[in-house]
């Protein structure tokens, strides 16, 4: 599909499905060959991660595990610049390496609060992959440590991205058309 409409909103193809899964296990090795021979603590943010993960899961080449985590900042296609935990940490990080997979980083709050919460556990390290990188709209000091793809400041969906719950289903990820 070249195009789709969701809700009210028409979306344009913008990354294929392949694309994407080069991205991700470019990213696998990448973290792979930084682990070396440490589990790793693999931590979803959820809900738009779940695809991200389970595929990057699949290609990690080493001893891992992996946890959930919900927070929530968007409302339809804008951020609320407020950071809300849905669900928390389960595990206990202290002193184990965290790898926190995002599928997408924009404006950076989220994550940034993340870090910040994740941080008075005192993991032994605490490192970022990020399917998606939004460079231009960046608002704050993170730097994420793995970047599968950099891309405009466009909304998108699919791969587990949605517009108001909806079109994460899509294995291709669309953008908004104006």
């Amino acid at each position: 599909m070249d195009r789709v409409k969701i809700l009210d909103k028409t979306f344009e193809k913008n990354i294929g499905h392949e694309r994407i899964l080069e991205a991700v296990e470019k990213l696998g090795r990448e973290i792979y060959a930084d682990v070396g021979d440490s589990v790793p603590l693999f931590l979803c943010v959820l809900n738009g991660s779940f695809m991200f993960a389970g595929d990057l899961f699949k290609v990690y080449a080493g001893p891992c595990e992996i946890s959930f985590i919900k927070l929530a900042s968007y409302r339809g296609t804008a951020t609320t610049e407020e950071v809300k935990t849905v669900i928390g940490l389960n595990e206990d990080i202290k002193g184990r390496d965290v790898i926190i997979l995002e599928d997408i980083i924009d404006t950076g709050i989220t994550i940034s609060h993340l870090v910040t919460d994740l941080k008075a556990y005192t993991p032994k390290s605490l490192k970022i992959a990020t399917l998606l990188l939004k460079p231009d709209a960046l608002r704050s000091e993170i730097t994420p440590d793995y970047v599968g793809l950099e891309i405009p400041n466009d909304f998108i969906v699919g791969y587990g991205l949605d517009y108001n719950g909806f079109g994460r289903n899509l294995k291709d990820i669309y953008k908004i058309v104006e």
